[in-house]
């Protein structure tokens, strides 16, 4: 199967305004509700962890619902995404702007968190469907890092996006843009390549329950690799402004110029990773990534007050790492998804169950290892910045190779999926 760049973009498309969520929910929208409309910040926390929580566990019926659309039709999984990228434009306008939806200067708990768990049902619903959807079209290991990375460098685009918008232009071109991007996107979704249903519909099985697939030994052991690879990123991205401010002693405003470094050679890299895919394998791309990233970031360690040079290669050369990442575990899951078609929606949603596992638990552990250390923010005598520095640079790399060993002694549960052809 020969996928065309446009019929790549049209797939791929959707990844960019809903990377638009995520970010400004987790980062901008706390700040921006606190200041604006002053809401306290444990009110905050309060609706943040209920409506998280009620999602994640929605996810699965969702899986399992999109499982049904598709087995039924195509056009019912373009109708039922048309009726979630509405709730969506509607949720994300009215959760930087509660005003629109109830005329009240200090909106409600319960408007709130019934807005924002909209919000987030209605993206839940748009990322298991996109992904099933390209998953379902079968392929090689390269013709499926090509979807991938399509989709992920779009996304990254997205994310890099929706960080600088707020900042220069405020939150009301932000959800202009995102609604303008999100319905072009939809638009393109229709015209994508679509999955033949007719293979699919006899393998159909609708008494599978939501927790069938972990009867699959090579999903659980694809998904342990990819939550502690996960953990290891996401404890490094939780703890990245306290390392710039404290440990190199630079100005917040640096943080953009890293991240910047960080995504923006992550997208331009994916080509090659690719490339290497093609040449060497997926399961060999991910080893390499993995050894790339540790290399690179245990060089932190060594890093102290103003090194901006120095901090700025290991930004630019972990975001080349941070390509596989990106490419390899969803590649290696769409293999699984080719011998499980009719569940496709059931293995994505579980993936989005674990990708929330991995933020909420980096978040939750690496905050209070850091204090039960001895660090608190602002500290600058040598033995708290050398905690933050031992949390944020070895602690990840560690827990990176462990990754790197689970795939590298698992990866016979993957060799039926990354051989696969079907052009």
């Amino acid at each position: 199967m020969n996928t065309p760049r446009l019929s790549l973009l049209f797939l791929g498309l959707p990844a960019l305004p809903l990377s638009f969520v995520a970010l400004p929910l987790y980062v901008q929208w706390p700040h921006y509700m606190a200041t604006t409309y002053a809401l306290s910040l444990s009110t905050l926390g309060f609706i943040l962890l209920m409506s998280r929580m009620f999602d994640a566990v929605s996810d699965p019926w969702i899986g399992k619902l999109t499982d049904r659309w598709m087995n039924h039709s195509n056009g019912r999984v373009l109708i039922a995404c048309v009726i979630a990228s509405t709730s969506l434009s509607m949720g994300f306008a009215g959760i930087f702007n509660p005003d629109l939806l109830m005329d009240m200067q200090s909106p409600s708990f319960f408007l709130i968190g019934s807005v924002l768990l909209m919000t987030y049902l209605s993206y839940s619903t748009l990322c298991i469907a996109q992904q099933a959807w390209a998953a379902r079209l079968g392929g090689d290991d390269v013709v499926r890092s090509r979807i991938v990375a399509w989709r992920e460098g779009l996304g990254l685009v997205g994310a890099i996006t929706a960080s600088v918008l707020p900042t220069f232009f405020g939150f009301n071109l932000l959800v202009g843009v995102f609604i303008a991007l999100l319905w072009i996107a939809m638009m393109a979704w229709y015209r994508a390549p679509a999955p033949h249903l007719s293979s699919i519909r006899a393998l159909t099985n609708e008494s599978h329950s939501i927790v069938s697939v972990w009867l699959d030994k090579s999903f659980i052991m694809l998904l342990g690799v990819f939550v502690l690879n996960g953990i290891s990123s996401a404890i490094s991205a939780s703890l990245i402004l306290f390392f710039i401010q404290d440990r190199l002693q630079l100005p917040a405003s640096y943080q953009g110029l890293f991240l910047a470094l960080y995504f923006v050679s992550a997208a331009l890299f994916m080509p090659l990773w690719v490339r290497c895919v093609a040449r060497f394998g997926l399961i060999r791309c991910w080893l390499m990534g993995i050894s790339l990233a540790v290399l690179v970031f245990i060089w932190t360690l060594t890093l102290s007050t103003g090194e901006v040079v120095d901090y700025s290669l290991v930004c630019l050369l972990s975001g080349i790492a941070l390509g596989a990442d990106l490419i390899v575990p969803n590649a290696l899951l769409s293999g699984l998804i080719q011998k499980n078609t009719a569940q496709s929606g059931q293995y994505l949603s579980w993936w989005q169950v674990a990708t929330k596992f991995i933020s909420a638990l980096a978040v939750s552990a690496s905050l209070p290892l850091l204090q039960i250390m001895g660090y608190t923010p602002g500290q600058t005598d040598a033995t708290g910045l050398q905690t933050l520095s031992l949390t944020y640079g070895l602690f990840p790399c560690v827990i990176k190779i462990l990754a790197g060993l689970f795939l590298y002694f698992g990866q016979h549960h993957f060799k039926g999926e990354t051989s696969c052809n079907d052009d």
